[in-house]
């Protein structure tokens, strides 16, 4: 397996330690739910090192990322990050990713894990424009500062005024003495705080610097569970469970990053536009029980007479509501918030509702 600069420590400290898109990596120290809910209340840092990285540049990059993303690049200033997606040319998504706009003429795309291999072919394959492409993934650590503690803790490492970066913006500069850290006030936990950037031989110092720092705070490691129920509660898609090459971004509720300008002819404009106008059949929806059960990946859904109207993408046992929650794909007319519907739980209908993300109120 393939490891980060950080495998060694997560170890060393006990780390429960799992296959992920190839990578050794931590699912778990102390517990899901000790780490879950250090993040919504302190702070806890995730090691994301995983994750791909794409630089775009030269000339055509504006262009090209144009061509090949879902969102609207050309209103993405220097300094600004934005989330998009790679759509396939059958209506679905090759991957959903982070545009951040770094300098003039010169952009990085963060892709999933999962993905790299994939969204590396796709975009040198689809690179018609001429841009220059550098696939940076090998040679870039990350992690994730997360929590309301995060930005009091990460200050204390940094002459940058972290206050004054806003939402999905991001600086480059010091951090723990390392030079050129991108520090994005970015996240996939809904707790707030930022994600860094760094040369992978800084990782163990920028580590160690941060929980030195968030002693006071009680920072913890955090893996990938809490990981996923934090973006869950946030009702965040995950890719590869509700998203894939075969869900649409409108199906998705992801009609936000869907952008149709003039001039922006990206990868099955035609057909997306075509859903928008016309409707979509199934609807990516949040649920949540009403009897007590857990609902998981694939359980089916049913309406209130027993008739199957979907099935379960995403589930589990919310660590702060002590309640089952989920996301799954429902037919569009089943769709709306407050519709009574049922998890099949071991062939057991268990009582559910649609509600409206995300299920822990930000703040």
């Amino acid at each position: 397996m393939k490891t980060t600069p950080f495998t060694a420590l997560h170890i060393a400290l006990g780390a429960k330690m799992h296959e992920f898109a190839g990578y050794n990596m931590p699912v778990e120290y102390s517990g899901i739910i000790s780490e879950h809910l250090a993040v919504c209340h302190s702070a806890g840092v995730f090691d994301v090192s995983h994750m791909g990285e794409f630089w775009v540049k030269g000339p055509a990059a504006l262009e090209f990322i144009q061509r090949l993303t879902s969102n609207d690049a050309s209103v993405l200033p220097v300094g600004k990050a934005q989330y998009s997606c790679f759509p396939n040319d059958r209506g679905g998504i090759v991957d959903d990713i982070v545009v951040y706009h770094y300098e003039d003429e010169k952009y990085l795309l963060v892709v999933n894990a999962a993905n790299i291999d994939k969204d590396w072919a796709w975009c040198t394959s689809h690179n018609t424009v001429g841009a220059e492409l550098e696939n940076a993934s090998d040679r870039m650590g990350q992690l994730a500062v997360q929590g309301p503690k995060a930005r009091e803790i990460l200050q204390r490492l940094t002459p940058v005024d972290l206050s004054a970066i806003p939402y999905y913006a991001f600086v480059t500069g010091e951090l723990a003495g390392c030079p050129r850290v991108i520090i994005s006030n970015t996240g996939y936990t809904g707790a707030g705080g930022f994600e860094l950037y760094f040369y992978p031989e800084d990782g163990i110092r920028i580590w160690e610097a941060i929980f030195e720092a968030g002693r006071p705070e009680g920072i913890v490691p955090a893996g990938l569970g809490a990981r996923d129920t934090l973006r869950l509660e946030m009702g965040y898609c995950l890719y590869g469970n509700d998203i894939d090459d075969a869900t649409s971004p409108l199906e998705a509720g992801l009609g936000w990053i869907t952008k149709f300008a003039d001039g922006k002819d990206f990868t099955n404009r035609a057909e997306l536009e075509r859903q928008k106008k016309q409707g979509v059949t199934r609807r990516l929806c949040a649920f949540e029980l009403t009897e007590k059960g857990i609902p998981r990946r694939g359980y089916e859904i049913a309406d209130r007479d027993g008739r199957v109207i979907g099935a379960v993408t995403s589930g589990t046992l919310s660590p702060l509501s002590r309640k089952g929650i989920g996301l799954g794909y429902v037919r569009t007319e089943y769709a709306a918030a407050g519709a009574d519907i049922s998890i099949l739980i071991r062939n057991r209908p268990v009582g559910a509702k649609i509600v409206k993300p995300p299920f822990r109120k930000q703040g």
